[in-house]
């Protein structure tokens, strides 16, 4: 169905192809990941199948890619769209329309449907991707999430042969991205679409691939292999995976049930054994007195009228504290008619790490938003560093609170690497090469004359945050921070949040990236339509959690391990 033949494409001004040698195929049916770490030229192979490459982006195409036996190098995109369906990293890229019931009619208006399989179709991707309530919702008014759920849909209803995917799961819960690989297996072997994905949450998605095909460096060969010959050799690779080199089994487990099978021996091993505490997060300071430890049953202790829904409720503090580098109480936020927060509580300590989970569109991002001042609370207060941040002018909040939102470009707007390090040193008031030490810590051999335009979705997001911190906030505010990291990148993430935790920096960050919060998270808060629902230690709110609980978690239970780091530790 997919053939590419010798494949290399170079971008104008690249001294290099960012792909090459590029030959594998693609048999009708089956569903191939396409794997490697982060700006090795996945989106470009992806963006070759639909004609984006180079019809729209520009650049030299040598060798043959075709589908369905039509030629990319002579058709352009609209000449395909009948054959591939395509979502791209940037929802928001994608959408021509208002509404999501209009989004998701658009693809099949373009290609002449009847009215009445327009709405029969409609009707089935609102069931299957769980968006009915979202039906008459303004496309503006969503969250991330919930975007990406729409934009997945929209390429669903005009049922193409072959659909191309840019890190489908990346903006989904584990909930919703479990919905929609589902989907995508029974397309695959109930009508027999061909899906080439790219995804670098591997746990995601390894055990639903037919074919890995992985490219392990910029500019090397594709290697092509099943799921288990690939993940053998593979630069990237799942905890399950990791934890699996680690105790030496032989085949490597792809799947959380064929670890917990052969994970008998090494929880023998672990008896006894506590998580090293230098493989977890210290325990952090308390902020004040309403700062809320671990959650227990409101049904223990008398309580006055609780919100709806309202499952914990929060214990006094009685440790002397220092106090809070941000503190919310009793937030509500209304956004589009919908009240996107009720009733938040919330005080971050500085040095804490903080980390907010729950369903898309449960209100992480908005409150995120609350506690940078781009919105205004409908009731109660927020403080970031005794300021109120929608009260607060813009230069004198950047030195207090600094955000990294889901869309890293909001934050760019220079030419070039050097000149956007340049422009956030001197916003920051830093010394000359403070962003581009940032960098290049996170970001290995980009150079400064690179277009942030030119870098891949995980790249720019790291370029965002170098130059967030830059300016050194007390509280650090993440949105999405690993979207489109592979794991080498997301380590070195870690390694730097870790630091400024270490140095007194507040951090909160939305995530729905389960391992990220198992790793550096001293507290989950967990929302629910816009309540908290749990808020308390990592390990007592994931551990507990079929939904937020992380592979070394499910594999190694009932002992409490989260990460593949702690394990390795306790066994050295």
């Amino acid at each position: 169905m997919i053939r590419f033949e010798d494949v290399s494409v170079t971008y104008d001004g690249a001294p290099e192809p960012t792909v090459r040698g590029v030959d594998f195929e693609v048999p009708e049916g089956e569903l191939v990941l396409l794997a490697g770490p982060s700006g090795v030229g996945k989106s470009t192979v992806l963006g070759a199948v639909s004609g984006l490459v180079p019809h729209f982006t520009g650049g030299t195409l040598r060798g043959r890619v075709t589908v369905a036996g039509r030629d990319t190098r002579t058709h352009k995109p609209r000449e395909l769209a009948d054959v591939v369906g395509t979502v791209g990293q940037d929802p928001l890229a994608h959408f021509v329309t208002d509404t999501v019931e209009d989004e998701l009619a658009y693809g099949m208006e373009s290609l002449g449907l009847a009215p009445e399989v327009m709405r029969r179709r409609v009707e089935e991707t609102l069931d299957l991707l769980g968006l009915a309530d979202l039906r008459d919702r303004p496309i503006a008014g969503l969250s991330g999430g919930q975007r990406q759920r729409v934009a997945i849909g929209s390429v669903l209803t005009p049922h193409p042969r072959v659909l191309v995917l840019d890190e489908p799961t990346s903006a989904l819960d584990p909930a919703a991205a479990e919905e929609v690989l589902a989907v995508l297996q029974r397309l695959v072997h109930d009508l027999g679409t061909t899906v080439l994905m790219a995804e670098h949450r591997l746990e995601r998605v390894v055990q639903y691939a037919d074919r890995i095909a992985l490219l392990p460096a910029p500019g090397a060969a594709p290697v092509l292999g099943t799921p288990a010959e690939v993940m053998a050799v593979s630069p990237v690779y799942p905890p399950v995976v990791d934890l699996g080199r680690l105790a030496g089994w032989s085949p490597l487990p792809l799947t959380v049930r064929d670890a917990r099978r052969r994970a008998g021996g090494l929880r023998d091993r672990l008896t006894g054994r506590d998580a090293s505490p230098d493989a977890s997060p210290d325990a952090p300071p308390t902020a004040t007195a309403s700062t809320p430890p671990a959650s227990v049953p409101s049904s223990l202790t008398p309580s006055p009228p609780a919100p709806r829904r309202r499952l914990f409720r929060r214990a006094p503090d009685k440790a002397a504290a220092p106090p809070a580098a941000a503190e919310v109480r009793s937030l509500a936020v209304r956004r589009d008619r919908v009240d996107a927060l009720r009733h938040v509580d919330l005080a971050v300590a500085p040095g804490e790490t903080v980390a907010l989970m729950g369903r898309n569109g449960a209100g992480k991002s908005t409150l995120l938003s609350a506690l940078v001042g781009l919105v205004t609370p409908s009731a109660g207060s927020v403080h970031v560093g005794g300021a109120v941040p929608h009260r607060t002018p813009p230069r004198e909040l950047v030195r207090r609170a600094g955000l990294v939102p889901q869309e890293p470009r909001d934050l760019l707007y220079a030419d070039t690497v050097g000149a956007e390090c340049a422009a956030a040193d001197r916003d920051a008031g830093a010394a000359p090469g403070t962003c581009r030490a940032l960098v290049t810590q996170l970001l290995p051999g980009i150079g400064d004359d690179t277009h942030p335009r030119d870098l891949s979705e995980g790249q720019r997001l790291a370029l965002a945050l170098a130059v967030v911190l830059a300016a050194r906030p007390p509280l650090l505010l993440l949105d999405e921070p690993t979207r489109g990291l592979d794991y080498a990148a997301k380590g070195r993430l870690v390694t730097v949040l870790r630091g400024l935790a270490a140095e007194g920096h507040a951090i909160v960050l939305a995530t729905h990236d389960v391992e990220l919060a198992a790793e550096i998270a001293h507290r989950v808060v967990l929302l629910a339509d816009g309540e908290v629902i749990a808020d308390g230690p990592t390990a007592d709110i994931v551990v507990s959690s079929p939904s937020f609980a992380p592979q070394v978690t499910k594999i190694l239970a009932p002992q409490r391990w989260l990460t593949v780091s702690q394990v390795r530790e306790a066994l050295a």
